[in-house]
């Protein structure tokens, strides 16, 4: 009977640390995100599940073209400015607050860089972009922004890959360094789209 308690109390120390080990991986090593919206498609489609590295964006910066995880400004989910914008100018500063909520988009732009929308391409530093992996943007007013702005320090600007259907930093502004979560480096569900991003 003695053996039984002991084997009972094994058990739970076991999975006690198991979850341990879990929770303390996912709150600091790498957390799981469900995409919610179809502003990534091609590259990830709504339901499609990612993995994100939080120890990077502890240790390093941002690249322009890693698929992040970051916290928007208050008012993205309205398009909220925090400046002014001119006719044909991309939103050049977020609002001071930041959302509870979590969204995942491309990073296109970086501190100090120069940036146009023409078309639903970034013209990154005057040049335009090769983007592969974006749907057309297919006209209208999200599509062109003339007008250069330049990122402030420490903020990135994140689009969508999805042109025509993603409310990103053209509308809601630049996002500060602290408030970016990690990058998305692999998909895990379904399985027929597992691997890396």
């Amino acid at each position: 009977m003695k053996q039984a308690g002991n084997s009972l109390v094994e058990l739970v120390v076991i999975v006690a640390v198991a979850l341990g080990l879990a929770l303390g991986i996912q709150a600091l090593l790498v957390k799981p995100y469900r995409i919610p919206s179809e502003s990534m498609v091609p590259t990830l489609e709504i339901g499609q599940r990612v993995l994100v590295n939080r120890l990077g964006a502890r240790f390093g910066q941002p690249e322009v073209g890693n698929v992040t995880v970051f916290h928007p400004p208050a008012g993205a989910d309205t398009n909220e400015c925090g400046a002014p914008t001119e006719d044909g100018e991309v939103c050049s500063r977020p609002t001071e607050e930041r959302a509870d909520v979590n969204f995942i988009k491309r990073v296109v732009a970086g501190p100090g860089d120069t940036l146009a929308v023409e078309g639903g391409q970034v013209i990154l530093n005057g040049e335009p972009q090769v983007e592969p992996f974006t749907e057309p943007c297919g006209g209208g007013s999200e599509c062109d922004f003339p007008e250069e702005i330049t990122i402030p320090e420490d903020h990135y600007f994140m689009m969508g890959d999805n042109r025509g259907a993603s409310d990103d930093s053209r509308f809601w502004g630049p996002v500060p360094e602290e408030w970016i979560i990690g990058g998305a480096f692999a998909t895990y569900w379904p399985p027929e789209r597992i691997g890396p991003l």
